[in-house]
């Protein structure tokens, strides 16, 4: 029966865009290291944080 996490047991990063914590997502599990960015609003402003 222990086959599920709680949340707060699953591990956490920084989004490089607006500094938010995120937690880790089924569809990222082949590629958490590579993860930079919350969400794809972030992913597509990543530009706009360099400039400033």
């Amino acid at each position: 029966m222990g086959r599920y996490r709680s949340k707060s047991d699953l591990p956490t990063k920084i989004c490089s865009v607006c500094q938010r914590p995120f937690a880790w997502r089924k569809k990222w599990q082949d590629c958490w290291d590579e993860v930079k960015y919350c969400s794809e609003r972030c992913r597509r402003r990543r530009s706009d944080a360099k400039t400033e």
